[in-house]
């Protein structure tokens, strides 16, 4: 360790080889956690590079429990987090969307971190218990359309940091890794990023990874299509810069997709958006982010024809019903 973090002094960047083995010598419990620290600080003071990202992934990886749905075409959509704002379960409520349009979803996630209710706390509030049985994921796959990936369960390497990081109480190049990891390596991805630099990042590590990806952020800093402001998405074919009015959608408050004080306020949000009984501006939130990961899935979707795919899936009840299924599988 000594050696890389003289190199990080001396303004050097280091390889994905490097980052790749220092992923590995930290599971093996090779470094104190000071070293650690120091690594995470000096990485996060200049900014973690493309390469740097993703010797840290495919340690994670590698150390970590492989999922095999590759006979799947499946979507993960999943925000990297830390935006500050607090949203309701917008890219969860999105996934159940798009699994009523009859696409099939991997999702990955974990519990909140910087918002009182992140993808986990939302599903086990519903009573779904978090599995790594293939039985139970396959079937939930095959019969709801849809699939929960509890990060913890997955990601061994992610707890060696975890003291540290806590330590810390800053975001680091972890925080980053989160969406980059999920174990059943997606065909495809809709990734919502905090800021400018991390979409420009993240577009650089898909282009490196060869998927089908969609990455997003909104202009006013949330880690998602908020409505609240214009946004950005970079994709296989194009970059564009859109208006909630290019999407045939009204501009919302923020305050309209707060997510409340608690989880259970939250989760109530969750629920009447599935059960129709949301205001206008959540439902229209959510309809906006579940079509932005059907046209990731299906390049030859107009946005219009994706908004009207992930409308008619929520207003017809087909997302509630994939919901109630995956809970009845995963309870």
């Amino acid at each position: 360790m000594k050696q890389y973090l003289l190199r990080l002094i001396e303004g050097e960047t280091l390889t994905q080889e490097d980052t790749h083995q220092i992923m590995l010598n930290i599971v093996k419990e090779q470094y104190n956690v000071q070293q650690i620290a120091a690594l995470l600080m000096a990485l996060q003071a200049r900014g973690v590079t493309v390469d740097e990202l993703l010797g840290f992934r495919q340690g994670l990886l590698e150390t970590g429990k492989r999922v095999d749905f590759d006979d799947f075409n499946t979507l993960d959509i999943v925000g990297t987090g830390g935006d500050g704002k607090n949203t309701f379960n917008i890219s969860t409520c999105s996934a159940f969307v798009i699994a009523g349009a009859g696409y099939k979803v991997t999702k990955h996630g974990n519990g909140g971190s910087t918002s009182v209710s992140g993808a986990s706390n939302v599903l086990q509030g519903h009573g779904v218990k978090f599995t790594d049985d293939m039985d139970v994921l396959k079937k939930s796959l095959d019969e709801a359309g849809i699939c929960y990936l509890h990060a913890p369960l997955f990601a061994y390497g992610m707890k060696f940091v975890g003291p540290t990081r806590k330590a810390l109480a800053v975001p680091t190049c972890f925080n980053l890794l989160g969406p980059l990891v999920n174990p059943c390596h997606p065909k495809n991805s809709l990734h919502g990023t905090a800021n400018q630099s991390q979409l420009r990042l993240y577009t650089n590590v898909h282009q490196k990874l060869g998927d089908n990806y969609g990455v997003i952020t909104s202009y006013d800093g949330y880690d998602e299509i908020s409505l609240t402001s214009g946004f950005k998405i970079c994709t296989n074919n194009f970059e564009k810069v859109l208006t909630p009015v290019d999407l045939g959608l009204k501009y919302v408050k923020q305050e309209e997709i707060f997510g409340g004080a608690t989880a259970e306020d939250a989760m109530k949000i969750f629920d009447a958006v599935l059960e129709g009984t949301a205001t206008e501006a959540q439902k229209s939130v959510v309809i906006a982010n579940s079509a932005c990961g059907i046209s990731v899935m299906d390049a030859n979707l107009s946005m219009a024809d994706s908004i009207n795919i992930a409308r008619e899936s929520l207003e017809s009840g087909k997302a509630l019903a994939c919901f109630k299924k995956f809970v009845e599988i995963n309870s």
